[in-house]
């Protein structure tokens, strides 16, 4: 499934891809989606495999860094409430520095625990917000502009409005809408060149290696 400018940010890519022997072909890359929760344990522990220990190996090999873009795809599971705002914040940071967002994931994915909902049930939203605005000033975005786009206004809008919702509003839509046209229901679930594969939250560097090795081709 494409992927909006606006939402550049989450591919990572793990080198430029190699000139077609053919000037006429384009040079054809796999697309792997992930579609993670940031306060889903099983999509933690998939992020940090992946990122930690599995990117090494794909930029050591030529044939698959050349050939292989993986997107991060921001799956809310709304039974986890504080999902969406956790997701509000990816947004925020993907608004204000795109080259920070897989960074701010890796902290936020760190750091999930404090938002599960025993940690959650008795503060208020933006109260929530400021914490996580906190998380993204930790890998270098300003704590203060992160927050000016998730704080909920406490008055009505000028119309009366009640309902307005924050400045990611609209983009958090945007990836809910296209996570929908897939049909994904739970994290993490992994969808290579628009095809879901199985992809296991434990597996190990010798199992990812294996499944690359039979798919990125």
């Amino acid at each position: 499934m494409a992927l909006p400018p606006k939402f550049a940010g989450h591919k990572l890519v793990f080198a430029t891809p190699s000139p077609s022997s053919s000037s006429s072909v384009p040079t054809a890359t796999h697309t792997l989606e992930l579609y993670l929760d940031y306060c889903c344990p099983f999509s933690a522990k998939l992020f940090r495999t992946l990122t930690e220990t599995v990117a090494p190996e794909i930029r050591a090999n030529p044939a698959w860094a050349q050939n292989l873009a993986v997107v991060f795809r921001q799956q809310v599971q709304p039974w986890h409430p504080s999902s969406t705002l956790m997701h509000e914040a990816g947004l925020a940071v993907l608004r204000l520095d795109p080259s920070k967002f897989w960074d701010f994931s890796a902290a936020l994915f760190a750091d999930q625990a404090a938002f599960f909902d025993v940690n959650v049930v008795n503060e208020t939203r933006n109260k929530t917000y400021k914490r996580l605005a906190a998380v993204a000033a930790k890998v270098g975005l300003d704590e203060n502009e992160v927050y000016k786009l998730l704080e909920i206004a406490e008055k009505p809008a000028e119309d009366g409005s009640l309902n307005v919702g924050n400045q990611v509003t609209v983009d958090l839509k945007l990836v809910t809408k296209m996570n929908r046209l897939i049909g994904v229901h739970v994290t993490p679930t992994g969808v290579l060149d628009g095809v879901v594969h199985d992809l296991g939250s434990s597996w190990t560097l010798d199992q990812w290696k294996e499944w690359l090795s039979k798919n990125i081709v």
